[in-house]
């Protein structure tokens, strides 16, 4: 948080929004600070549309940033919730992951109407457009809206609409994830629940095919894995924390795992050798069938993060009432 301004300096003298605040952040980098009155915050980076920190309201943070993070751009910041487009991994003619998470985003003070909740009154919506540059080595023009919302109760939500905006009648494929980075207590405490039963691609195994056993999801070893046609909710559960998230997805048809374990992790610059306890990488994503756009059509691909306190019953965990809640 910048110094220099106080907990609730307005976004311009124009619109006075104790919920919103632009500030500078690491390495003078701008930034934009969401707050909810019960305590809840996020902050968002313009390089990259960037979500750095969600916290509830007690201050807690939510998402695993490294500490090693580097805030210099061109290089991506590691941690937060990158958005991976319009190429997702090295499955393409890009750079990992596609190009938005290292371009620099505006504020878009004018988005068209969005069907919204009146309650959300800390939000900020950003666009990103093609530059020349782009044009280049992605010859598509479009225009990419996102908006960063805090709900009423603390719940994080990111909606992304991306337009085909050619003139020339050429349509255009892209893949997508939001690369959401959880901070958890020890990931071999951690479960994830939701993904059981299903098809995944294994990218330590050359993306072959295979079948999630009927078991939630432990971790003791590096996992890269893309499950299909997941279901729209997913949930983590940290018994140390006795917390758990709960991911609600909508025009996302997969889900990313993802724990790079300890080797991957000593080689990684921006990246603790020990941190990769302390996070997991589950990611809604639409990769194993791109999305095709004709100009003029307009996809939107919506994400809410939230947190419910985990209900210990019999010594186990009970994250049933949470999948089937509504």
């Amino acid at each position: 948080m910048s110094s220099e301004r106080g907990p609730s300096v307005p976004v311009s003298s124009s619109t006075p929004h104790p919920h919103v605040e632009v500030c500078k952040g690491v390495n003078g980098l701008d930034k934009v600070v969401l707050r909810e009155t019960r305590g809840s915050s996020a902050e968002v980076y313009l390089y990259g549309g960037h979500v750095t920190s969600w916290k509830n309201d007690h201050g807690e943070e939510l998402l695993f940033l490294s500490s090693k993070a580097s805030f210099k751009p061109p290089k991506a910041i590691r941690g937060g919730i990158p958005i991976c487009f319009p190429q997702f991994g090295s499955d393409g003619s890009l750079e990992q992951h596609g190009f938005a998470r290292n371009r620099l985003w505006a504020i878009d003070n004018d988005p068209p109407p969005f069907p919204t909740n009146i309650s959300n009154k800390a939000f900020v919506d950003l666009i990103l457009k093609p530059s020349e540059e782009d044009m280049k080595i992605w010859p598509y023009s479009f225009e990419y809206r996102l908006r960063i919302a805090l709900g009423p109760g603390g719940d994080l939500l990111l909606t992304s609409r991306i337009r085909n905006t050619n003139g020339d009648g050429k349509p255009f494929s892209f893949t997508f994830a939001y690369h959401t980075y959880f901070s958890v207590s020890d990931i071999s405490e951690v479960r994830v629940e939701g993904l059981e039963t299903l098809d995944y691609l294994d990218n330590l195994q050359n993306k072959e095919r295979f079948t999630e056993q009927g078991d939630a999801l432990t971790f003791e070893s590096e996992v890269d894995k893309i499950y299909l046609s997941t279901p729209t909710k997913i949930a983590i559960l940290d018994h140390e924390k006795k917390r758990t998230f709960v991911l609600r997805k909508d025009g996302l048809p997969d889900a990313v795992v993802w724990n790079p374990w300890d080797k991957k992790a000593k080689a990684m610059a921006d990246f603790g050798d020990d941190e990769y306890k302390h996070m997991l990488c589950v990611e809604a994503a639409a990769v194993e069938k791109p999305i095709t756009l004709k100009p003029g059509e307009e996809w939107k691909g919506r994400l809410e993060l939230s947190t419910v306190p985990s209900s210990y019953c019999s010594g186990q965990l009970d994250p049933q009432r949470v999948l089937q809640g509504s």
